[in-house]
Parts: structure tokens; C-alpha cells; sequence
């Protein structure tokens, strides 16, 4: 399964960006699906996750309650909406699919297949 994210772009503080991730050749219906970012200098660090379901979404606490997770398994798509940004939001982020276990969703070597990522820059 290859994935590819898409959406990103530069953005005022402030302002609001959609990111998407879309997989080639297969559905992602059956799977957890997780987004990743990495800051210039920085590690990679867990953003959000939702469940093959859609049921449960789980979120890091530098982004709760301005970014949200959903999917749309009809359009094989899974959507990270991100709102209210800030420049400390800065990162390439990526999206990751796997059969991954609720424990482990923060955990990227969790997940089984990933893309490239797509540069997220907010000015201050």
C-alpha cells in the first residue's frame, strides 16, 4: 500500500489548512490510520489516529481541540483537519496505515505502510 499526503501549504497563525491522505491500489477501510509530523531538527512525533472504523480517534495534546481526524472509507480517504494553527505546527507530516493495536497507535513503527509526507509552514 503506498499513501500519499496531500493539502499542505503556508498558512498564517491562525489560520486553517485540510490535509488528506489517499492510498493507491488498495482500500484503507481495514486499517488504523495515523498522522506523523517532523520538524526541521526534530523527531517525529505522533499527531492523530483513527481507528478502521472511525469509531475512536486519538490525538496528541499539543493538537487536542484544534485538530480533528475522520475518514471516508467510501472515498478511501482519511482527512486531518487542523485549525486555530500555530507556527510550532511547522513540520512535514505524513500519514501511516497499519492493523495496529489501541496501546500503540502513538507509536509509528506500529504501522505497516507509509508515503510521502506533505510541508506544513505557519508564519507568526
Amino acid at each position: 500500500v503506498q499513501l500519499q499526503a496531500s493539502g499542505g501549504g503556508l498558512v498564517q497563525a491562525g489560520g486553517s489548512l485540510r490535509l488528506s491522505c489517499v492510498a493507491s491500489a488498495r482500500t484503507l477501510s481495514g486499517y488504523t490510520i495515523g498522522w506523523f509530523r517532523q520538524a526541521p531538527g526534530k523527531e517525529r512525533e505522533f499527531v492523530a489516529a483513527i481507528s478502521e472504523g472511525g469509531h475512536s480517534s486519538y490525538y496528541a495534546n499539543s493538537v487536542k481541540g484544534r485538530f480533528t481526524i475522520s475518514r471516508d472509507n467510501a472515498k478511501n480517504t482519511v482527512y486531518l483537519q487542523m485549525d486555530s494553527l500555530k507556527p510550532e505546527d511547522t513540520a512535514v507530516y505524513s500519514c501511516r496505515a497499519g492493523w495496529v493495536r489501541e496501546s500503540t497507535v502513538r507509536k509509528f513503527d506500529e504501522y505497516d505502510f507509509w508515503g510521502q509526507g506533505t510541508l506544513v509552514t505557519v508564519s507568526s
